[in-house]
């Protein structure tokens, strides 16, 4: 059954080789962001309360998991960040 899941995993993978957010958790990119940036300059970048007022990784993720907008913008700041990253 292991290597069912194995061969399925990679054939995942597989499928999607252009997508720079494979493979990485919502949660793995809070963790990122918060760390490298911090969550003053994500407020900025992203204005969204659960950055600004009494801010956590966790309450962020239930609200992120929750509206499909926001998310989409903390992942798009978190790709221009990574790019930046990599000048």
């Amino acid at each position: 059954m292991d290597a069912a899941r194995g061969s399925a995993s990679a054939a995942a993978v597989d499928q999607q080789p252009n997508n720079p957010l494979h493979g990485v958790t919502l949660a793995q990119i809070l963790e990122w962001l918060v760390e490298h940036r911090g969550f003053a300059a994500m407020a900025r970048a992203v204005d969204i309360r659960c950055f600004t007022f009494e801010p956590s990784v966790s309450s962020s993720l239930k609200f992120l998991r929750r509206v499909p907008w926001a998310r989409a913008k903390v992942e798009a700041y978190y790709l221009h960040c990574r790019a930046e990253e990599r000048r």
